[in-house]
């Protein structure tokens, strides 16, 4: 049995005094929390902000409250470094109405002379024969097939300065459009023979007449017959014996 604090013995606690005292002390908290809230948010002394102060400054980002993510995006923005335009490319224009240019001892030189006279003989070639899909070397080719039949390939790319590999694979095309054929020869069968086809035949007609009516008329024409033929004992001087 309990005993109270004067030593008589405590009379034991009802159940509505347990429920009223609980009640008491409940109201008691919730003032004392209450007034602590009160405290809080009206004495500076204590350093601290109060809640709504707070509230406003997670908003606006100062203060050391937290930023808000429009915040936090404009921020990074502003330190990311800024993007480099991309490099326009600088054209040069030539200068109109500028003076030619000096070639000085080139125009001395005969191989430069030669070269650039054969640039422009083959241009004026390719156009002529536009139409028949043919080359210079190839042209050269069945010209000297039609006049030389059944010689070798050998034979006839050391008559024309053409290298074996650059050789073979011309004849790869002319022999693929039919124009010409490769025969195992009967004296040498590790050598091939070159004969023309019909087709290879219609197509050289056809190459010539266009060749010496526009192409060759035209040289002749600017050199004249006298020139014309002292320039081909030179060049065929300097292709035999230089």
């Amino acid at each position: 049995m309990s005993h109270s604090n004067d030593g008589q013995p405590a009379q034991k606690e009802t159940a509505t005094e347990k429920s009223s005292r609980k009640e008491r002390y409940t109201a008691t908290q919730a003032r004392d929390s209450g007034t602590r809230k009160a405290q809080e948010r009206t004495n500076p002394a204590r350093g601290e902000t109060s809640k709504p102060a707070r509230r406003k400054n997670l908003g606006d980002g100062k203060f050391g409250g937290a930023v808000s993510r429009t915040a936090v995006k404009k921020t990074a923005a502003a330190k990311a470094p800024p993007v480099k335009a991309k490099a326009k490319t600088k054209t040069i224009k030539p200068v109109v109405g500028s003076d030619p240019i000096e070639l000085g001892e080139l125009s001395e030189l005969l191989g430069y002379s030669l070269k650039r006279a054969q640039l422009r003989v083959f241009d004026d070639f390719l156009r002529c024969v536009s139409s028949l899909h043919l080359t210079p070397a190839q042209f050269s080719v069945l010209l000297l097939l039609d006049n030389n039949p059944g010689r070798n390939q050998t034979e006839i790319a050391n008559t024309l300065g053409i290298q074996r590999p650059n050789f073979v694979a011309m004849l790869d095309v002319l022999e693929g459009r039919g124009l010409c054929q490769r025969t195992r020869s009967q004296n040498d069968r590790r050598s091939h023979v070159l004969l023309l086809t019909d087709s290879g035949r219609e197509i050289l007609a056809k190459a010539k007449k266009i060749v010496a009516d526009k192409h060759e008329a035209r040289l002749s024409e600017l050199l004249g017959s006298g020139d014309r033929a002292a320039l081909l004992r030179m060049l065929a001087m300097i292709a035999r014996e230089f």
